[in-house]
């Protein structure tokens, strides 16, 4: 069945500026959420529906796993993509045991923010129609 409502994707990361990009990729498609720390990104998963977290790793108190551990007891199946500038073999083995979707490392590339995006919608709620609105924009 053909989703008809936007998708709500949560942006989580300290740098206003980085989030400030991400609303210019998203905001078209999706209806956005921000939050500047990983306490915000818990009370907004707790109050309102989230489709998608997109989370940077390295954040004031809470870091981005500690994050994602606090919102997978809220919502097991929300897929969350944590952003990095630190991508290492040790933070990827820690993202799996959370149940993180993918991690990419900063700075992102747009193509591959919006394929880690739609596959992720696509194998959470089974739309595969989320890719089409990104294929004029990579």
């Amino acid at each position: 069945m053909k989703r008809t409502e936007p998708y709500q994707l949560l942006i989580a990361d300290d740098d206003a500026g980085f989030r400030e990009v991400l609303r210019a990729i998203f905001e078209p498609l999706f209806l956005l959420f921000e939050a500047g720390s990983g306490e915000e990104a818990v009370e907004i998963v707790e109050g309102e529906h989230v489709d998608l977290i997109l989370i940077d790793m390295n954040m004031h108190k809470l870091t981005g796993l500690d994050t994602v551990r606090i919102v997978k007891q809220i919502d097991s199946r929300l897929p969350c993509i944590l952003c990095t500038s630190d991508a290492t073999d040790e933070l990827r083995e820690q993202a799996r045991e959370v149940d993180v979707w993918s991690v990419l490392a900063k700075p992102v590339r747009k193509r591959e923010l919006l394929t880690n995006v739609a596959s992720a919608i696509d194998s959470t709620y089974g739309d595969s129609d989320v890719s089409s609105p990104f294929g004029s924009m990579n």
